[in-house]
């Protein structure tokens, strides 16, 4: 061909452009949402409940009523109260978004509070909202997503798990774009050591017993790598992050391997939600020379199987052949009702999961594969169950 380009090089910048573009006309819902859509509301009891949010972000602050935080990189951690309504009458796992502002609290998501915070302020926030318990639950969103999304996002797994939990969200510079693929991988990069403060934050105060991370898509290699980075500066993770809880990790394979030998023995229990028709994956792992995703494995495969046999206290939770989550398969974990009542029930408690567990939830079957187990079962086991769970040895 002219010009020195290659037929194979002309195919696989069309596969990116027709994959770009069905991503974009699948997210182009989220581009006809109002904007302001966290100005604060009045909300009546009776119709909506509340999700009391600590947001640290280390997104650019903006005057833009109802928006507070865009999608560039600011020069601090901020921190925030936010309190979110939801509408007692929709279907677990949905965001209502507003059609215009202000929200109505009987039919939307809607904010009642955004007030600043200070340092020194978190405490009091937490002794108003930790359970009894004492736990508190971090999360870290992914790429393509708005600081409301983020906000929302949370609000509805907290809300929807009915976890017993301080929840605080870590907001990192995203511009909610699935065309700004390379400039949030930076902003990740960018926002590494600030979660990291934050996780360190919540395990060395006194007042809380057990940290549990949970993060999305991009945010995975966020989440990993500031646990990395605490053990090398440390020596280890802090004993209280006892979970971190990987949903579809938009994370090279090869480097999450080796950020988990550097984190050391005594890191957290580390649970991975994968599913191979993952489509936003998929323009990941085309932007990314194709290197395989993390979230997106089949663990029924070599070298996956052995390599997760290896790898002590690990548990896979396969989604693939589940059928109810979103368009693209990349938010099941939030989306489909018998997983976020799973995370409610066990995983965001530090609970191990079975195939017991699974087939009580909601009448869900599963199949668990120990270590060891052959590739034939694992491969017949997958087609028979709607979510197929391996868990590696060393689990406590």
């Amino acid at each position: 061909m002219a010009c020195g380009v290659s037929v194979s090089s002309v195919a696989r910048y069309l596969s990116r452009a027709v994959l770009l573009l069905g991503l974009s006309l699948g997210l182009a819902a989220c581009a006809s949402r109002p904007q302001g859509v966290l100005a604060p509301v009045k909300a009546n009891a009776a119709v909506a409940q509340k999700v009391d949010l600590l947001v640290a972000t280390t997104r650019a602050p903006v005057a833009e009523p109802g928006v507070y935080f865009n999608g560039e990189r600011g020069p601090d951690l901020s921190l925030s109260n936010i309190v979110v309504s939801i509408p007692d009458q929709r279907p677990v796992g949905s965001i209502q978004w507003p059609n215009r502002v202000p929200g109505d609290p009987a039919r939307d998501f809607v904010t009642t509070q955004v007030t600043p915070m200070q340092p020194d302020q978190a405490k009091a926030w937490f002794k108003r909202t930790a359970g009894k318990p004492k736990r508190v639950l971090i999360f870290v969103h992914g790429f393509n997503t708005q600081f409301a999304d983020s906000v929302f996002r949370f609000a509805q797994i907290v809300h929807d798990t009915d976890a017993n939990v301080a929840p605080i969200l870590f907001s990192w510079p995203s511009r909610g774009s699935v065309f700004d693929y390379n400039y949030d991988r930076e902003s990740a990069n960018y926002s590494r050591s600030e979660l990291a403060s934050v996780i360190l934050a919540a395990a060395n105060s006194p007042a809380v017993s057990d940290v549990t991370i949970m993060a999305h898509s991009m945010g995975g290699w966020l989440a990993v790598e500031s646990l990395r980075q605490i053990a090398l500066q440390q020596g280890r993770v802090p004993a209280k992050v006892s979970n971190l809880i990987l949903a579809s990790p938009d994370l090279d394979i090869d480097v999450f391997r080796k950020q988990v030998l550097e984190m050391g023995p005594k890191r957290p229990h580390i649970t991975l939600f994968v599913s191979q028709n993952d489509r936003a994956l998929r323009l990941s792992r085309l932007l990314s020379g194709r290197m395989t995703r993390l979230g997106a494995v089949d663990i029924t495969r070599e070298p996956y199987l052995s390599q997760m046999e290896s790898a002590a206290n690990i548990t896979v939770l396969d989604l693939t052949a589940l059928q109810n989550g979103d368009r693209l398969n990349h938010s099941k974990f939030a989306t489909s009702p018998e997983v976020v009542q799973l995370m409610g029930d066990r995983l965001i408690q530090g609970q191990s999961v079975t195939d017991s567990t699974l087939g009580s939830a909601g009448g869900l079957g599963a199949t668990t594969l120990g270590a060891g187990q052959v590739l034939g079962s694992a491969a017949g086991a997958v087609l028979t169950a709607p979510i197929l769970i391996f868990e590696s040895a060393g689990r406590k």
